[in-house]
């Protein structure tokens, strides 16, 4: 038998002399408890966040994007396109060219990204899934070419997803000085029509920044035949991407990089985890001036049982021995908090993941989603936990290393 653990459970659930030891190791528990949900809680809430971003970013994002290292575009017939083309796990590849615009409809304009796409676009991203209007994804018939305008786009220009007038596009010459006399001639133009749709990401960076257009109009304004901005990559079902992104990384080379959906948005990410990171430090934080509870707690246990501390001493107890004893105490105290944390936690996660309980606005529609999404990640608890088991043994092994030091050697004098 463990007999530090031994004398800790019954100090800890025994009645103590005094009645405040009971109840501030009461408040220790509960104190320790509240932290680990708010930290089972507030990450949860995080993942939720991230999840629904990333599911987002991929009705208009592909699997994989190859860009080039240096450089805006790269040539359509590179010898690499080919070859990724011919890779046992790559089912459809898409090229499009983009680069900035100005648009003009109905006496406004705003400036926009024009994304040039072919016809495999469609197939290589799931953008039917965010298309809203009477029509669908089409890019061109006979001798017209639409756009497909984002939603906060069409609104800033007063367009409706049936728009009569046509798009007017404007784009600068390459290297051509502006001539203030007549400063249209320093510019291409061209017209879009109506595809009948427009594209919701629910993003502003591009339901605000995008139009759709076919590959071949945005080569002609742009002046940029035969050349791309990236390739799109969807892989065939069950396939593992990231062994498939690193194959795919040697066939194309130095001159590209391989993008998966997390990396073609890596600032966005990237800040999301910084966030996430801060409040995982503010709230263990927290949890370190809650563990200060057990080190009261502790402190007073240590005071009330001198005469035992002594017996033990005499009966041939070492001083690491009975520290040993109050420290176990410090430790189950901190468990057992985790543990109660970690389950009000995830019970408080399971009741807003299937009924909402914290909504985001009163009325139904307002955002993105109704309620906070939440998302557990096994990970995390992992983290919890330790950094709560840190947190509490490191808070309770200085007070008793002290304390039991200074009252064995009162005692001795």
């Amino acid at each position: 038998m463990n007999l530090p653990f031994f004398f800790a459970r019954r100090y800890l659930f025994s009645k103590k002399s005094h009645s405040a030891i009971n109840i501030i190791s009461l408040i220790s528990v509960a104190g320790v408890a509240l932290a680990t949900t708010a930290l089972v809680c507030v990450l949860s809430v995080f993942n939720g966040f991230h999840d629904l971003v990333a599911s987002l970013f991929t009705a208009f994002d592909p699997e994989l994007e190859m860009v080039p290292r240096q450089g805006a575009t790269f040539k359509a017939d590179d010898p690499a396109i080919k070859k990724i083309k011919a890779f046992k796990d790559v089912d459809i590849v898409s090229g499009y060219l983009q680069n900035q615009a100005l648009a003009r409809y109905d006496g406004r304009q705003t400036m926009v990204t024009l994304r040039g796409v072919d016809d495999n676009y469609g197939k290589c991203t799931d953008i039917d899934r965010i298309l809203y209007g009477n029509g669908r994804f089409v890019l061109h018939a006979d001798m017209l070419n639409y756009a497909i305008p984002g939603i906060r786009v069409a609104l800033l220009l007063n367009m409706t997803t049936d728009f009569i007038d046509p798009l007017q596009i404007y784009v600068p010459r390459p290297g051509e000085e502006i001539n203030m006399l007549d400063p249209a001639q320093c510019f291409n133009q061209d017209e879009l029509n109506s595809s009948g749709s427009v594209f919701n990401v629910s993003q502003k960076q591009y339901d605000a920044e995008y139009v759709l257009c076919p590959l071949s109009f945005a080569q002609q304004l742009f002046e940029k035949e035969n050349s791309l901005s990236a390739l799109s990559i969807r892989m065939k079902p069950n396939s593992d991407i990231q062994q498939a992104k690193r194959e795919l990384a040697k066939i194309a080379g130095d001159k590209f990089r391989l993008l998966d959906r997390y990396e073609q948005q890596e600032d966005v990410f990237r800040i999301m985890a910084v966030e996430k990171f801060l409040a995982y430090v503010f709230l263990t934080f927290i949890l370190f001036i809650a563990c200060f509870n057990i080190i009261a707690s502790l402190s007073m246990l240590i005071i009330d049982k001198r005469t035992d501390i002594q017996t033990l001493h005499d009966l041939g107890l070492t001083h690491k021995n009975i520290c040993k004893i109050f420290i176990a105490e410090g430790r189950l105290i901190s468990i057992i908090g985790a543990i109660a944390g970690l389950g009000i936690g995830l019970l408080l996660c399971y009741l807003q993941i299937h009924f909402g309980l914290l909504r985001l606005g009163e009325q139904s529609g307002t955002f993105i989603v109704d309620a906070y999404p939440v998302s557990v990640h096994l990970m995390d608890i992992a983290v919890i936990l330790i950094t709560v088991i840190i947190v509490s043994f490191v808070a309770s092994w200085y007070p008793v290393k002290y304390l039991s030091k200074l009252f064995l050697q009162k005692d001795k004098d």
